[in-house]
């Protein structure tokens, strides 16, 4: 892959959220994105499930393509398979069309990695089991101390949530369980992400957001790479990938 320029194409769960555009705006000079949206509507484990042969379609033709590296996004379908069942998946994409991939959980669990986070307290919105979320990382080395989430908001509307009140959410909840490394934020439907560096300010922890997680994982896949300030310590300072 050049040190100079690169293609990622990027497969996005939902048709309406707006995070690609953040993802664009992060992105260093020589990273170039394409995104693909499917169409889960409503957020049902049903949808999650039932999606994946979408996912298969956009893989092999971003691969067709010559892309240099593919992102499918979106947690929840992947979770689902667990990690064993993840890693599967996407060492036979890789295997078949010749391309490295990563998932979006691949990407989060890299940058809390990288950050030297291995106990952490967590918000979503995608399950009503928030154990489905903790079971993938505590598969995958992590102590999850505790998962929270909107109880007031249905998921199609997830992106109409305040920042303010998602902020509000994640601070009491890391000062509930001050034994906490970081904190983790899954799924990027709702608009949160510039209250990354304000939350590690004031909670005085790094943060995991989706969107700062791929911007930092395409960087250090392509080498392509630039520090940038304020959206939080991963991007500020771009640590290495751990292993």
């Amino acid at each position: 892959m050049s040190a100079r320029t690169a293609t990622v194409g990027c497969i996005k769960p939902t048709r309406h959220s707006g995070s690609h555009a953040d993802l664009v705006r992060l992105l260093p000079e020589g990273i170039k994105t394409t995104a693909r949206r499917l169409n889960i509507r409503r957020g049902t484990i049903g949808e999650f499930e039932s999606v994946m042969a979408d996912y298969e379609v956009e893989v092999a033709r971003f691969a067709a393509e010559g892309v240099d590296l593919i992102h499918p996004e979106g947690t929840p379908p992947f979770m689902l398979k667990g990690l064993a069942g993840e890693q599967a998946i996407v060492a036979r994409w890789q295997d078949t069309h010749g391309v490295p991939v990563f998932t979006s959980a691949m990407s989060q669990a890299d940058a809390l990695r990288a950050l030297g986070i291995a106990r952490f307290v967590g918000v979503g919105y995608d399950f009503e089991d928030t154990e489905i979320v903790a079971r993938y990382f505590r598969d995958a080395g992590f102590d999850v101390i505790a998962l929270d989430r909107p109880r007031t908001t249905a998921w199609e509307d997830i992106d109409n949530l305040p920042a303010e009140r998602v902020f509000e959410l994640i601070r009491d909840l890391a000062r509930r369980h001050p034994g906490a490394e970081g904190i983790y934020i899954q799924g990027s439907k709702w608009r949160v992400l510039d209250i990354v560096e304000r939350l590690e300010d004031e909670v005085g922890l790094p943060v995991v957001h989706p969107v700062t997680a791929r911007c930092w994982e395409m960087q250090k896949r392509t080498g392509i790479e630039r520090p940038l300030a304020g959206f939080g310590r991963l991007l500020a300072a771009l640590p290495e990938r751990v292993g």
